[in-house]
Parts: C-alpha cells; sequence; structure tokens
C-alpha cells in the first residue's frame, strides 16, 4: 500500500462513488468503502470524517479556487464579470473531474439527505463568494446578491453541460450571462421610466 495518502484518498472517492452507483448510499459501510479501496477504514477516517464527506470532497478545493479567481480578477471588473471571471478560471478542474462529477450528481439527486446536505455546501459557497467580492470593495448586500445571481448562473451552466457534455461549458457560461442580461434589461428600462 503507498504511503502517499493522494491515490489512496482518490481510491476511496473511486470506491465510494462504485458502491454507492450499486448498492444506493444507505447501504454501504465505511467499511466497504476501505475494503474495495484496498485500505484500511482507520485509513478511511484519516481522510474523510464520514462517509458523506467523501462525496463533498471537491466542494473546498472548488472553494479556493473560486474565491482565489475573485480576488485575482481584473480590478477594473465589475462585481458579476469579476464572479463570472472567476467561475471561468475553474473551468478546466470542473472538466478535470467530471468523471466524478457525473455518478456523484446520480447519487446525491437519489437521496434526500445528500441533497440536504449539497444545498447546504452551495450556501457556504455562495457566502465565500460574496466574502471575496466584499475583499474586492464591493457593498455587502451588492455582494451577497451578485453572489447568489452569479451562483445560478453557473448552476444553470454546469445543468446544460451535464445535460449535454457535448457543449463547451465555457460558452454555456456566457449564454447563461447574457439570458441574465436579456432578462434583466427590461427591469433596467422599467426603472428609468
Amino acid at each position: 500500500m503507498p504511503r502517499d495518502g493522494g491515490p489512496a484518498r482518490l481510491r476511496l472517492q473511486q470506491a465510494a462513488l462504485e458502491l454507492y452507483e450499486q448498492h444506493g448510499f444507505d447501504q454501504v459501510t465505511t467499511a466497504e468503502i476501505a475494503a474495495r479501496a484496498g485500505v484500511t477504514e482507520r485509513t478511511f477516517y484519516r481522510h474523510f470524517a464520514d462517509k458523506r464527506e467523501v462525496l463533498f470532497d471537491g466542494e473546498s478545493v472548488l472553494r479556493d479556487k473560486l474565491t482565489a479567481g475573485v480576488a485575482d480578477s481584473p480590478r477594473d471588473l465589475a462585481p458579476l464579470p469579476a464572479l463570472l471571471w472567476a467561475f471561468r478560471s475553474t473551468l478546466p478542474f470542473i472538466a478535470g473531474n467530471r468523471h466524478l462529477s457525473e455518478p456523484l450528481r446520480r447519487i446525491i439527486a437519489a437521496n434526500p439527505q445528500l441533497r440536504e446536505r449539497q444545498q447546504a455546501k452551495t450556501v457556504l459557497l455562495t457566502e465565500a463568494l460574496a466574502a471575496a467580492l466584499r475583499e474586492r470593495g464591493t457593498p455587502a448586500p451588492t455582494a451577497s446578491l451578485t453572489a447568489r445571481i452569479g451562483m445560478a448562473v453557473y448552476s444553470h451552466a454546469a445543468a446544460l453541460w451535464f445535460a449535454d457534455p457535448d457543449q463547451d461549458i465555457d460558452e454555456l457560461l456566457s449564454a447563461a450571462a447574457a439570458d441574465l442580461c436579456e432578462l434583466t434589461t427590461p427591469l433596467a428600462r422599467a426603472d428609468a421610466r
């Protein structure tokens, strides 16, 4: 067994996804995941707090990449374009993990407890994005609204990409942002009257 934790962690994730898809989330134990991965149950708990967290491991990496993207975005960008710039910076990471994301989405969709956990993680990600926007100087209410709208645009583009993987996710993100502008333009005109 390798001493490096990275390969064991990846094997645990892959084993969990396979077992959850085969038997359902509730029927699988951490011992079964560890055995499938070729490690001990103790090793499982060195990497993950519980059998749910093996599914949400990439969330912290995504959050770090997105908040770094906001911080690294050009200073002259308004809040929503800065957020879209950050989303674009994560697209290689998203595309590179698609092989894990597809079964993950099916497993979460089949389990109300996991859907609730995913919603909580999305709220935390949205709050982290709002904080990153505030650090750029965006007022708190605007940062919060921008983060929520931005997450909706990002989630919409990702859902379309998962439905049709032949589409370009960057183009889907651009199209979703354009749709948002088209939807809000009549509001701006109405307010101007």
